[in-house]
């Protein structure tokens, strides 16, 4: 739970992702968080720049 509140984190800091938007791919892959940044990209609440950003961000931790 720990690694998902460090993407969460980054993702409203550092890609300025709003948290509703979070929140919302949160409840669809509530059973597999790590699936958050697909389910973003998926309902188009990121680019497909900041998906590439967040899998970046994602090898580094």
């Amino acid at each position: 739970m720990e690694a998902t509140k460090q993407l969460v984190r980054f993702l409203e800091e550092e890609l300025g992702i709003s948290g509703k938007a979070i929140s919302l791919a949160l409840r669809y892959c509530e059973k597999t968080p790590n699936l958050l940044p697909m389910t973003l990209w998926q309902y188009g609440l990121v680019t497909l720049d900041q998906l590439t950003q967040i899998f970046d961000w994602l090898e580094t931790v």
